[in-house]
């Protein structure tokens, strides 16, 4: 009886298009909730953009959606428990730029970022920004770049530990730009910027959001953005492809993925959900009011991001001898 009645629910939601493929095909739905698993600790930029989605996920998807914190290793621990994981739906991975950098990091990883796991989609990015000390007697790109030929091994940039996306980005420039320019390394983005606007280091790199009180405020100022376009709350700041060096870009993006094995339905039904968050206004005001652009891109382009990047920012950090662990 039980099955006579599902089987007319299904044929009711088929007939408003409402049937996920896995009801269609007659495979159970999800009997418990979706986890996000988040890799790092709760409160960061990760943390914040996976809380957002799974709150539109659990509207959009009629289950719900949980964020769990799995931090360690810079990822590595969270990364890996999803990459164990059943591939049942049940379990996904908000993933950014970190996962791909992780291999060429540590000695050893027991999981392959690009192997090991089915894209669903990219769902935001954001830009990094090269800011300096209002002292500093440069005021772009150019004129950091001059200056630092006219005082040589003397300029230091602040970075949040070392292989972030940020130290990629200081590898870059000293590498297009054959400077020296050295990277100090804090155990996060806050005490690098508290000594940043106390004069203690005159650059640091950094993403827009935290630094842009002490922009408006004159205390800090922006010299580069290292992306293809300008970054729409700095619009008066030119791109370092502007100021002709193009090969310094870095994209700190996130995107969620499953284990691989994950069915495909399962993969275009959530994919297809977050896209349709991303057209969202309320959702793009509070991404963009976190400094986050959202920049939705399926499966195949998410993957593709994926391979590309792991490769290319592989060679970033072998090139400039940023060591293994």
């Amino acid at each position: 009886m039980r099955s006579k009645h599902w089987g007319a629910v299904v044929a009711l939601l088929a007939a408003f298009g409402l049937a996920s493929p896995l009801h269609a095909q007659g495979v159970a739905a999800p009997s418990r909730s979706i986890t996000l698993v988040v890799p790092f600790a709760a409160g960061g930029g990760v943390d914040t953009v996976a809380r957002i989605l799974a709150e539109r996920l659990t509207e959009k998807l009629h289950q719900s959606v949980v964020v769990e914190n799995r931090p360690g290793g810079g990822g590595m621990i969270g990364i890996d428990y999803v990459a164990r994981a059943a591939p049942d739906g049940h379990t996904l991975l908000l993933m950014d730029i970190a996962a791909v950098l992780i291999k060429w990091l540590h000695k050893s990883t027991p999981f392959d970022v690009v192997k090991d796991f089915v894209p669903i989609a990219k769902v935001a990015d954001a830009d990094m920004v090269l800011f300096a000390n209002a002292a500093l007697p440069a005021n772009n790109v150019k004129e950091l770049v001059a200056y630092d030929r006219s005082n040589p091994n003397r300029l230091l940039v602040g970075i949040p530990g070392v292989g972030t996306p940020h130290h990629l980005a200081a590898a870059m420039f000293n590498s297009a730009a054959k400077l020296n320019i050295m990277a100090v390394p804090y155990r996060g983005a806050a005490p690098a910027l508290n000594d940043l606007v106390g004069g203690q280091i005159p650059t640091m790199w950094a993403t827009p959001i935290a630094v842009m009180p002490f922009v408006k405020s004159g205390k800090v100022k922006a010299l580069g953005v290292a992306a293809l376009a300008r970054d729409p709350q700095l619009p008066d700041v030119a791109t370092f492809a502007e100021s002709g060096l193009p090969s310094v870009a870095v994209d700190v993006w996130f995107g969620v993925a499953a284990p691989k094995g994950t069915s495909s339905d399962t993969i275009e039904r959530v994919s297809g959900a977050i896209r349709e968050i991303a057209r969202l206004a309320d959702v793009q005001q509070r991404m963009a009011s976190l400094g986050f652009n959202l920049d939705y891109a399926d499966s195949k382009a998410f993957g593709a991001l994926i391979a590309r990047d792991h490769v290319a920012y592989g060679k970033v950090i072998r090139g400039a001898k940023i060591m293994p662990k």
